[in-house]
């Protein structure tokens, strides 16, 4: 299931933050208006050019940059987490 692929860092683009490939939304932006509640059909309508996978793709980044967490531990409940 990695999608990390989708996501790419360019020093020349977007200051060099974490955006999905070919595109220039950074992956802060999307974790942003999915943790303020947009649903995944509002930002895909609202912002065409992305995919499903897209979405996808930020959340795993997003994980993987908090804690490195894979498929083995994705079950488990984090005991810092209140």
């Amino acid at each position: 299931m990695a999608r990390l692929d989708r996501i790419t860092s360019d020093p020349g683009i977007c200051h060099g933050q974490p955006v999905v490939h070919g595109l220039r939304y950074p992956v802060s932006m999307l974790l942003g208006v999915m943790s303020a509640g947009m649903s995944s059909k509002d930002i895909l309508d609202d912002y065409p050019d992305l995919e499903a996978e897209d979405l996808l793709a930020a959340l795993e980044y997003g994980a993987f940059v908090d804690g490195g967490q894979n498929d083995d531990s994705a079950g488990e409940q984090r005991s810092d987490f209140r």
